[in-house]
């Protein structure tokens, strides 16, 4: 995969859930800090986005709102409005939000969702991302965007056979257009960073290298040549892109790697996660994993299993 896609699947857990939400004026809702990502379309109507200590960000139908590290934000038909906090679990049909949703006002149609993480290990390409991304929707740009968005209001709007599995695959990839659109704005504004990074010639490649085939056996020597640079320029130059020398972030990702490995295949000897990820040596995987980890991978593993026996319904 890619690096988006590495970075996104690494860490992303369960179903992705959304629902639509109708409102006609005057309404308000908060939603509270959470672990998930969570997301938010306006599919018919206006609206505002309240984030504290921010001005009111104004909403328009087609806009995407996207809350990467689970902050608060409200959603209102005007600044003024009294809010309500959204506390019920969403379905995929509908937000069983309190507070009046019938008024005499304008209507809003919403939708909104978001993704379950386990964000131990997280990428920081991840990381690196705002607060709250908003994609305000414009006409001949985004169309990939627009399309997957139009595509999932309808699959939520008319439940038909295969809805079921068409949403979580829709929602995943509207995940991936939405972090495509930000990076792919943000690239030309600064000189370093992942958004820069991604785009960038040299650096972009190597670690598309890098993620494509995590235990080949890369050197800064080799990963430099491909990239037509010197050995010291491409060093420095990613360094200063991804903020961590070519071969501690390779490591970084040999391990993460491992690790979403030993958290889907109980199965897998760790003889075998060793070698996928480059090291023939158990020994070595083992030393390199407790670094990184702080326990072996077999008490990672071990771990895991229990996290997942205590998520299990009595």
């Amino acid at each position: 995969m890619d690096v988006v896609s590495d970075a996104v699947a690494a860490i992303r857990t369960g179903r992705p859930h959304a629902a639509r939400t109708r409102r006609t004026a005057p309404w308000g809702l908060r939603f509270p800090v959470s672990r998930e990502i969570g997301f938010h379309v306006v599919l018919q109507g206006r609206c505002w986005l309240l984030l504290a200590g921010r001005d009111p960000v104004p909403l328009g139908a087609g806009d995407v709102v996207l809350v990467p590290h689970g902050q608060e934000i409200a959603l209102a038909d005007s600044p003024d409005s009294e809010l309500v906090d959204v506390t019920d679990d969403m379905d995929d049909t509908w937000v069983s939000a309190p507070g009046p949703a019938d008024g005499a006002g304008d209507l809003t149609l919403l939708m909104c969702g978001s993704y379950q993480l386990d964000r131990a290990g997280a990428h920081p390409l991840l990381a690196e991302l705002p607060a709250v991304i908003h994609l305000p929707r414009r006409v001949g740009s985004r169309m990939a965007l627009t399309s997957v968005v139009d595509l999932l209001g309808d699959e939520l709007d008319q439940r038909r056979p295969g809805t079921d599995a068409a949403i979580p695959a829709l929602l995943d990839t509207m995940l991936l257009y939405i972090l495509r659109a930000w990076y792919q704005d943000h690239a030309p504004r600064g000189t370093g960073g992942w958004a820069a990074a991604l785009a960038d010639p040299t650096i972009g490649s190597a670690l598309q290298d890098m993620h494509a085939e995590p235990a080949a056996p890369w050197t800064v020597e080799g990963l430099s040549r491909r990239a037509g640079v010197s050995r010291s320029a491409f060093s420095r130059r990613f360094t200063d892109f991804v903020g961590r020398p070519p071969m501690a972030y390779l490591t970084w990702w040999r391990m993460s790697t491992a690790g979403r490995i030993l958290r889907s295949d109980d199965d897998a000897p760790l003889q075998a996660v060793a070698e996928r990820v480059g090291y023939s040596s158990e020994f070595a995987f083992n030393r390199a994993f407790k670094r990184e980890f702080g326990l072996s991978p077999g008490a990672y593993r071990r771990l895991g299993r229990g996290r997942q026996a205590t998520a299990l319904p009595a």
